[in-house]
């Protein structure tokens, strides 16, 4: 039986909070969102992204905030 590829999904995330947000999805690939950016991306059903604070970016300090399934992000409107 053929395995089907997974559905993608159009999300969007907005960076209300912090001084930058990192999103790292499970390919690698990083988005960087400044406080007050958003921004709207493909991600896959299932995937895993990490929500990843930048606090000082000179001394390499960050700390993962959430661990979301693109489900669980907000829909493109």
């Amino acid at each position: 039986m053929k395995k089907s590829a997974p559905r993608r999904l159009r999300r969007r995330y907005v960076n209300d909070n912090y001084p930058v947000v990192v999103l790292r999805f499970e390919d690698g690939h990083e988005i960087a969102l400044k406080k007050g950016e958003g921004k709207t991306f493909d991600a896959y059903a299932g995937e895993t992204i990490k929500v990843v604070v930048v606090w000082d970016a000179a001394a390499g300090d960050r700390e993962v905030i959430a661990v979301l399934k693109a489900e669980q992000l907000e829909e493109e409107q």
